[in-house]
């Protein structure tokens, strides 16, 4: 069976290239809270080029749609159908 996709919060801390540790707060749609963790992970590593021992998350917390402040994922949440070819 499908799961539903939902909006996480992921808030935690990661080591950039100056050896300074940064907080960070990302909003994600995933279909659980490992889900939301990898793709935290996949979007620090490839933008910052962080491995991920160097990413601590602290938090995972589901978000409700009304409470979603990422404008992207926004507009996905008013999509009614997403057609592809």
């Amino acid at each position: 069976m499908i799961g539903l996709v939902k909006v996480y919060t992921v808030s935690g801390w990661f080591k950039d290239r100056g050896n300074v540790w940064r907080k960070f707060r990302i909003e994600v749609t995933a279909v659980n809270e490992n889900d939301a963790k990898e793709k935290v992970y996949t979007r620090i590593g490839g933008s910052h080029k962080v491995p991920r021992n160097l990413i601590r998350v602290e938090s995972i917390k589901e978000v409700n749609p009304s409470e979603v402040k990422d404008r992207y994922i926004k507009q996905l949440l008013s999509v009614d159908r997403l057609v592809t070819w």
